[in-house]
């Protein structure tokens, strides 16, 4: 999987955060909306831009980031 043919950044889309190509749905905004518990068929029924595809990109952009990273936990 290749995020990068689906997720980019823009300074003139939502000031620069990255999003799904073609719509103004912010990775953020995506990952928001399954930690409060919608599926992906929810998703993908409620906006009918994002595809299989981009919903698996955002997972595959937001391991990139997080592979560098420490990871805090709580105590």
């Amino acid at each position: 999987m290749n995020w990068k043919d689906y997720i980019h950044s823009d300074r003139q889309i939502l000031t620069g955060k990255p999003v799904v190509k073609g719509t103004r749905l912010s990775v953020v905004f995506i990952l928001g909306l399954f930690s409060n518990g919608w599926t992906e068929a929810q998703v993908l029924e409620n906006y009918p831009q994002l595809t299989k595809e981009s919903l698996r990109a955002v997972f595959a952009y937001v391991k990139e980031c997080m592979e560098d990273e420490i990871m805090l936990t709580a105590q």
